[in-house]
């Protein structure tokens, strides 16, 4: 079982930033050209909140190299993704999605980043129960609190129920323990590739819950964060949030 305390998780992640700062840097070309004559365009189901319907918060986390989502999973409707169920005892859960050998890796090579961007064939989603706040489970992380309508968040969580390969019986694949805290690897379905990232990934979810997000293109964290900053609040590494 991977421990966050120990050098080589602390190691192996900080790594994982570095490398994918590089990845970004290499396959950005190859983003400009994709995106050629693209504009940002808004979802056809996009609109905001109103301030009276209820509204469902989840984060967007930056982790430095990767982005993920955290909801509540008292908000989860189980019928759409039953999978939160593996965490009984926490108030919150943490989703992203990845090349499955790289993300996986307890240490990491340039000869995994690159079959990441490059020749990867399977992919794999990290999902993390814990109870503290976000902001102290993940203090040295920044996030942005966004609102999401009922529908919207329905569709996301839907949408994230799909994206859990499955066995002949169809259960979930359940690969072995996460990087940090209460956490389980799961085999997931699409390809991870230069243009299409774990960032993208992030993106195409909140594009689902009816954001005005464009997933084309997005590489690196930064880039994500960059659309996600513009809807909602900005909290910095360390501030308070997710109470």
């Amino acid at each position: 079982m991977k421990n966050s305390g120990s050098m080589k998780t602390l190691q192996s992640k900080s790594y994982r930033r570095c490398a994918w700062r590089v990845l970004a840097l290499a396959a950005a070309p190859l983003a400009t050209m994709a995106l050629a004559g693209c504009s940002l365009a808004t979802t056809a189901e996009s609109r905001p909140v109103e301030e009276s319907e209820p509204a469902v918060t989840v984060w967007v986390l930056d982790h430095g190299w990767h982005t993920t989502i955290v909801a509540r999973r008292s908000d989860v409707t189980r019928a759409l993704w039953p999978e939160v169920d593996d965490f009984p005892e926490a108030q919150f859960v943490e989703v992203a999605w990845g090349d499955r050998e790289f993300y996986m890796a307890d240490s990491p090579t340039a000869w995994l980043l690159v079959k990441a961007a490059f020749l990867s064939s399977r992919s794999v989603l990290h999902v993390v129960g814990f109870s503290t706040p976000v902001a102290v489970n993940f203090s040295e992380s920044a996030a942005v609190e966004l609102r999401l309508s009922r529908q919207g968040f329905d569709a996301m969580t839907r949408l994230i129920h799909e994206e859990y390969q499955r066995d002949l019986e169809d259960r979930p694949v359940r690969l072995e323990r996460g990087l940090y805290g209460t956490s389980w690897f799961y085999a997931a379905r699409g390809r991870y590739h230069a243009l299409n990232t774990c960032n993208t990934w992030v993106l195409r979810m909140l594009e689902r819950a009816g954001l005005a997000v464009a997933p084309t293109g997005v590489i690196a964290a930064g880039e994500a964060m960059r659309q996600v900053r513009r809807l909602g609040e900005i909290r910095p590494a360390g501030a308070p949030a997710g109470r």
